[in-house]
């Protein structure tokens, strides 16, 4: 007879494990020597479910027919928390062992997920473009309020760390090029340097990149919050579409305001680099203008700007579609924003990399 003593509850659950994993061998032994095991529960103080399971689930691997097993001695409140348990013991088979992935199968998984996540956004950019058209053929549907409240928050707050950062950068590039400038005596074409690169790629990567960071992932944690709190729920009761409310005001936003944050960080830039190298290579700012009249032809800063459109486009709808498929907790909120981050200035760096080989190809 197996006796029950003390109490059997959650909090000494691992204490009871160790004492029936001990006896384990001794049940089978009494098992094979074809002996009955009826249990004895009147030294139980008390019991509940987990404790319970534990028990009979112990008793059904040492080999005991738990349906046939024998209560004696018990507290009918004991023995009732111990029969239902029973009643349910086959729905807790254990499914099989998770299998351990070697490199291989590890590389694949992420593969796989990486298809998924871009075949989602590809999905998601598809319904973006597809809302677009049908705004454009139906103007009067535009969220005009929520636009324009997108439009301070994505542009005229961004306008201040736009001009901070690419002012240093362009500070930053006047004094490197200076450096190696100075050494030949051509101080004059660090102009040349300073309006090329900044016009054409560093002012729109740089700005995209702290788009990427800032709106890109406020766009995932309100998309996220609003999902967790029901309020997408309660847009679509009220008949409306969460694209047209939510995701389009977003991306006109961005897509409206980039170009137009990359020509403050051309200037910005451009001024830094105006004030270092009057600094370090006596470089007057008449000086400095009229050969940036002469190095600098329209051309290059129309294709950084056009550059912008494209990128405003790819972060709005990856920030949009990682706050739209938030799950419902909180920590998905958290792991989709860092994740909007990370995949919104990895799609900015092929995108600027995919115009260059073009742009070298087409000659300009």
């Amino acid at each position: 007879m197996l006796h029950l003593g003390g109490s059997w509850r959650l909090p000494q659950l691992r204490n009871l494990q160790d004492e029936l994993a001990a006896l384990g061998q001794t049940l089978r032994d009494a098992l094979a020597e074809g002996c009955g095991l009826p249990i004895d529960g009147s030294g139980l103080h008390d019991i509940d479910t987990a404790a319970a399971l534990l028990l009979l689930d112990a008793l059904r691997q040492a080999g005991v027919d738990t349906a046939s097993l024998t209560l004696q001695g018990f507290d009918a409140r004991h023995a009732r928390i111990v029969e239902v348990v029973r009643g349910r013991l086959g729905d807790t088979v254990a499914g099989p062992a998770p299998r351990l992935m070697n490199m291989v199968a590890h590389f694949g998984q992420a593969f796989v997920g990486l298809g998924s996540l871009l075949l989602g956004h590809v999905e998601f950019l598809g319904r973006v473009l597809a809302a677009l058209w049908r705004l454009a053929c139906k103007p009067h549907t535009l969220r005009v309020h929520e636009l324009f409240a997108q439009l301070g928050q994505v542009g005229v707050n961004a306008v201040p760390v736009v001009a901070l950062v690419t002012f240093l950068i362009g500070v930053v590039m006047a004094y490197m090029l200076g450096i190696q400038a100075e050494k030949y005596g051509a101080n004059i074409f660090v102009v040349d340097g300073v309006a090329l690169g900044m016009t054409r790629e560093f002012s729109p990567l740089i700005v995209a990149t702290i788009m990427a960071g800032r709106s890109g992932a406020a766009f995932t944690a309100q998309l996220g919050t609003m999902k967790l709190t029901e309020e997408t729920d309660a847009i679509r009761t009220l008949g409306l579409d969460p694209m047209q409310v939510l995701v389009l005001p977003r991306v006109l936003a961005l897509t409206i305001t980039l170009p137009l944050l990359v020509f403050v960080g051309n200037v910005a830039g451009i001024v830094g680099a105006m004030g270092m190298s009057g600094v370090t290579l006596d470089i007057t700012p008449q000086t400095f203008i009229e050969r940036l009249h002469i190095a600098l032809a329209p051309r290059h800063y129309l294709i950084g700007l056009a550059k912008a459109p494209a990128f405003a486009l790819f972060i709005a709808v990856i920030g949009c579609r990682m706050g739209m498929s938030v799950s419902r907790d909180t920590r998905s909120i958290g792991i989709n924003t860092t994740s909007t981050v990370v995949q919104g200035i990895v799609a900015v760096i092929l995108l600027d990399a995919i115009f260059a080989v073009i742009f070298q190809e087409l000659g300009l």
